[in-house]
């Protein structure tokens, strides 16, 4: 029976320690991509060279994942849809949609207390943006 204990308890040990080591990694991860987006400043997109139109974009950076539709028409950012919004504590960040359309810019304040989804937003809207850019140039 002691033997038999000592292995259910070496099993389960390394289970655990298997578990917390995983987390520890994962977690890491997450936090290395979300200081890295500190770095990462959007862009503003000429909107003089946008056809009118829908258009969509994305960004991701573990745990924030974002899907847009942007609508511009007479060169001014008139909707923006947002399709998906994975966040972990930033769904106050979803106002920055608002801040966008009212400025016609990217070039908005971050919701405070979420900083890091109001990035990851204006980066989605700024992909959006930037594959019309392309599509009306070529």
């Amino acid at each position: 029976m002691k033997k038999k204990t000592k292995i259910i308890i070496s099993v389960v040990a390394f289970v655990v320690a298997a578990i917390v080591t995983t987390g520890y990694i994962i977690i890491s991860g997450m936090q290395k991509n979300l200081d890295n987006l500190k770095s990462i400043e959007s862009n503003d997109v000429d909107l003089s060279k946008i056809s009118d139109g829908t258009y969509s974009g994305s960004y991701k950076v573990l745990p924030i994942s974002v899907e847009v539709s942007v609508t511009v028409k007479d060169h001014k950012i008139t909707a923006i849809d947002l399709l998906k919004h994975d966040n972990g504590k930033g769904k106050a960040a979803e106002t920055i949609i608002n801040d966008v359309i009212k400025a016609d810019s990217l070039k908005v304040d971050a919701v405070t207390g979420a900083t890091y989804s109001s990035k990851v937003i204006l980066l989605a809207i700024e992909d959006a943006l930037s594959i019309a850019t392309e599509t009306n140039n070529k």
